[in-house]
């Protein structure tokens, strides 16, 4: 200990050099927008790779699990892509238009970090800007929903994951269509809660919960679980409704990042109704 103390105090200044140094690079960092923004964009990126690197190996050894996935999502997409398309149809006289245009298209992405025993979890995917990857697109995987883009770089974007206290995601039931709010009570990964269901609609264990299509993130039908259990609360008109999700969030690898190209004309009509 005696030695240690007398290397400290040998070479005290250099110490204090490099402590000073550190402050005056966190204060720059923190004041000024720019190097801030440079200083975020260089972590992400290294982040990025080492993330990247570790994703590949898990990857590898489960590459035939991976295989199966990617053959399922290729036939679902293969159907979705039938029925999400633009209507277009117009009669103007005799005029009768019946062009048809993709509205939602997929990006593929790879997850390359992930979380899932936080109050808070999020995903890093191998998808930035240069993509075409923008805040608040939807991302989705081989069963149902994942959770929405937060962050984005030139290559790497962050997502914060449905399994996140502040998720909430408009959700309905498949065989009624009566629609509620999916919430993650940030215990179990598996299960979610759905709300605002009133008691006296006709619900059924089993029942599927499907995206609404409410908003300009997912589309419409998207799969997200099914109903395990509900019950009526004393005093309340509600159902306490747990569901199962259909995403198993432990194993991502395969993710599919949603853009819809009516998003932003929607968005801006809707901002000016408000």
């Amino acid at each position: 200990m005696r030695n240690l103390w007398v290397f400290f105090l040998r070479y005290y200044s250099f110490f204090l050099f490099l402590l000073l140094e550190v402050i005056a690079f966190t204060l720059i960092v923190r004041n000024n927008s720019f190097q801030h923004a440079t200083v975020l964009n260089s972590a992400n990126v290294i982040s990025g790779d080492l993330y990247k690197l570790t994703s590949d190996v898990y990857g590898f050894i489960n590459l035939g699990e991976t295989n199966d996935s990617l053959v399922t999502e290729n036939a679902r997409l293969r159907n979705l892509l039938l029925n999400q398309v633009m209507d277009t149809v117009a009669v103007k006289g005799s005029i009768n238009d019946t062009l048809q245009k993709l509205r939602f298209t997929y990006i593929e992405a790879k997850v390359v970090n992930n979380s899932v025993n936080r109050r808070n979890n999020y995903l890093t995917l191998n998808r930035g800007s240069r993509h075409g990857i923008r805040k608040n697109m939807g991302v989705v995987g081989t069963r149902g929903i994942i959770g929405i883009v937060k962050d984005v770089s030139d290559h790497y974007s962050t997502v914060i994951s449905f399994l996140h206290k502040d998720s909430r995601i408009s959700a309905k039931i498949g065989s009624t269509g009566d629609f509620g709010s999916l919430v993650w009570d940030g215990t179990d990964p598996r299960t979610a809660s759905l709300r605002d269901i009133p008691t006296h609609v006709k619900l059924h264990v089993g029942d599927s919960i499907l995206t609404t299509g409410f908003s300009s993130i997912f589309p419409e039908n998207i799969m997200i679980g099914v109903v395990t259990r509900f019950a009526q609360n004393p005093g309340d008109n509600f159902f306490d409704i747990e569901v199962k999700l259909s995403t198993n969030f432990s194993t991502l690898q395969y993710v599919y990042v949603i853009e819809d190209k009516l998003s932003d004309e929607r968005i801006k009509l809707e901002e000016a109704n408000q």
